[in-house]
Order: C-alpha cells, then sequence, then structure tokens
C-alpha cells in the first residue's frame, strides 16, 4: 500500500466532493452561457458558488473569478495589472513560484518591465526593511510575494506586506496557491489587491482555481472570447469544477481547526522522529518552526552521499510519494530554484514532506523507517 506524502503537488480528491460533481457530470450539462432553462439552472449553480467562495473569505461575489488554476490567475494578474495600471516596476523575491517569476521576467524581456528582487534572511523570510525601501524607490510598483512557500513552507503576513503597499499605493498581488483553504483569510482586513487560488490544493478537483481582484483594482483579462466571468475570462466555464472547488472549500473551512492540529501533529511527530533516527538531519527554510511555516510542509535537508541522486526514485520504489521540490518544476535540467537561491552550492539532499487530513501517525513512522535506513545504507 502506497503512502502519499506529496500533498503540496495535489491532494486526493475528497469523496463529498466528487459526490457534490456528479450532478454536473451527468444530469445538468447546460451551458451556463445559455438562455435555456437547463442554462439558467447551471449559471444559478455557479454564481451559488462564487457567493460562498466570497462569503469564506470575506470579499463581494463580484470580486471573485474563477480561472483554470493558480498559473492562470497568477499570468492574468500580474500581466493585467502591468497593462492596466501602466506599471514599469515589479518587485518580487527569488523564491516565488515559477508562474510568477516566468510572467515577470517575460515582460522584462518584453521591455514593459524593471524587475528588483527583495532580500531574503537566512531562513527564506523576506526582509521586510529591504521591501520598504523598494517601496520608497518604487512607489506604484506591481508587488508578487506568496503567502506561502510551496518547497520550504516559509509564511509571509500578508496583512502586513499589504499595509505597507498600500501606503506607496503599490499594487500587492499574493499568490496564495498553499495558503487558501488551510488558514482564515479576510480579505476586508488583509487588503491585498489581488490574490490567486487552486482548487487541487485543498482536496477539491485538478484544473480549476480563483483570482480575487479588488474591485477598485480591476485589470484588465488575459483571455479573450466571450463575456463570460464578468468579461475578464473568455471561455465557457468549468462547472463540475467550480462546484467541486466550492465544496471543497466548504468542507475546508468547517474543519479546519480540526485538520490544523492533526495535520500539525503528524509534521512535529515527523520532525521528532528524523532527529532520533538521521544523524545530521537538517530543515530547509524555516520548515521546521511550526509559528513561521506551513503545517503541510516539511523540507527535509540529507547529508551529502554518493546515492543521493537515487533517493527519491528509492523511496518511491519503497511506495512512499514525495518531491524534491516543486512538481511543476520535475524534469527540469535545474533542482529547485528556491533552494538554489537560499544554500548556493549545496550538495545535501532535499525531500519534501507534505501532509494532508488523510495521512495517519503510522504512515509517518513508516516512510521516517524507510528514510532512515536509506541513511544508513549509503553513509
Amino acid at each position: 500500500m502506497r503512502i502519499y506524502l506529496d500533498n503540496a503537488a495535489t491532494t486526493p480528491l475528497d469523496p463529498e466532493v466528487f459526490e457534490a460533481m456528479v450532478p454536473f457530470l451527468k444530469e445538468e450539462y447546460g451551458n451556463p452561457s445559455s438562455t435555456h432553462a437547463q442554462g439558467r439552472t447551471v449559471r444559478a449553480a455557479i454564481e451559488k458558488a462564487r457567493k460562498q467562495i466570497a462569503e469564506w473569505i470575506n470579499c463581494t461575489p463580484g470580486e471573485i473569478i474563477f480561472t483554470s488554476g493558480g498559473t492562470e490567475a497568477n499570468n492574468t494578474i500580474l500581466s493585467g495589472a502591468v497593462d492596466a495600471f501602466s506599471i514599469r516596476h515589479a518587485i518580487t523575491s527569488p523564491v516565488e513560484h515559477h508562474a510568477v517569476l516566468h510572467t515577470l521576467e517575460k515582460m522584462v524581456h518584453d521591455r514593459k518591465l524593471q524587475l528588483h528582487y527583495v532580500k531574503l534572511d537566512e531562513c527564506g523570510h523576506v526582509d521586510l526593511a529591504h521591501l520598504d525601501e523598494l517601496l520608497h524607490q518604487y512607489p506604484g510598483a506591481l508587488v508578487s510575494l506568496m503567502q506561502a512557500n510551496n518547497e520550504i513552507g516559509n509564511l509571509l503576513d500578508i496583512e502586513e506586506v499589504s499595509a505597507r503597499c498600500r501606503h506607496y499605493q503599490a499594487f500587492y498581488h499574493t499568490d496564495a496557491v498553499q495558503g487558501v483553504a488551510h488558514y482564515q483569510h479576510n480579505l476586508q482586513q488583509q487588503q491585498v489587491s489581488a490574490l490567486s487560488a487552486a482548487a487541487h490544493k485543498f482536496h477539491g478537483p485538478k484544473g480549476v482555481g480563483f483570482m480575487f481582484i479588488r474591485k477598485d483594482k480591476k485589470i484588465q483579462s488575459l483571455l479573450q472570447g466571450g463575456p463570460q466571468e464578468r468579461s475578464m475570462r473568455g471561455g465557457t466555464e468549468n462547472v463540475y469544477g467550480i462546484i467541486g472547488m466550492a465544496k471543497a472549500l466548504e468542507i475546508a473551512y468547517r474543519n479546519m481547526d480540526e485538520q490544523a492540529r492533526h495535520i500539525s501533529n503528524l509534521k512535529s511527530h515527523m520532525i521528532l522522529r528524523l532527529q532520533e533516527t538521521i544523524p545530521g538531519v537538517r530543515f530547509h527554510g524555516d520548515s521546521a518552526n511550526l509559528e513561521r511555516s506551513l503545517y503541510t510542509v516539511l523540507n527535509v535537508s540529507l547529508p551529502e552521499s554518493g546515492e543521493n541522486d537515487m533517493l527519491l526514485f528509492n523511496l518511491d520504489l519503497q511506495g512512499i510519494s514525495v518531491s524534491g521540490g516543486s512538481a511543476c518544476s520535475s524534469g527540469a535540467a535545474k533542482g529547485s530554484h528556491v533552494l538554489d537561491a537560499l544554500y548556493p552550492g549545496s550538495k545535501r539532499t532535499a525531500v519534501r514532506f507534505s501532509f494532508s487530513k488523510f495521512n495517519t501517525t503510522e504512515e509517518i513512522d513508516r516512510a521516517v523507517n524507510i528514510l532512515a535506513d536509506f541513511c544508513r545504507v549509503t553513509a
């Protein structure tokens, strides 16, 4: 039986979510843009889902735009903000997701932007003093800093950053793909300009997400072709995906405290077991700090070994599903850009364990034992 510990890449679909989706896969197949009864029924379901999501994160339904996921949301927000507000400077960090970094870099290549990187401290957290310096130097800039890092788990206080950005009239976008449904969001307090989310990170279906765009920060659309999503995203909506996403968010908010305790306990248990069984084990970024990192992510740093390249392969053979970093970077010639930025030249091996409500203490113990056995053999 396999043990799945790669939930930062994607999570298993909650059975309750699947049941909510089934009617829209079978009976309710109308196009939500059609004016007949079948179309109106589906349109009503989409708008109900939009209203529910808006209520949970405390914004208005008109500020929620459905997308195909986090990557599309990031691309749309960043490109749309630059064009809509004639922004010429952007501020980000070197450890953002490639959906942010590559989008900004393309605009630099197209001579639309100048890009500035905020400094990080030794644990990989944003240096807020340096962010202030950059904002003072480039008021009105586009700022894109993620709420929770997908590889090392470091958390950012988005309410604090949004306050600084408002002071300098900057457009602040946060990639909250790893944070939505794991933490409460109150977008009346967290005054971000825009936010990205993806359903498959919280036990919803793949291929659907949403972007929040504050009503006074309206941007230009990325996808043309129709008036869907208030003319912000052309194309027929992913109806059953949207229904599933709303259900997944409902379940997450209903059980958030209980699930957070369960998963945090799993993470704490793994940290202790690793420290007990593997000499020289460390943790990348601040992922072992339960107060300053995602409770769902633990990025383990193992001593250098001649068999490092075989570790993930051997864990897979033993039935343990984990990763070395972002799933979106797998197969790339280079390793993790996040770890390269924090630990240039390091030859230690990284294993990212990421947990969900479906994991158990017994699974953690088995994964640690297998990892420890491999480290002993290759030491």
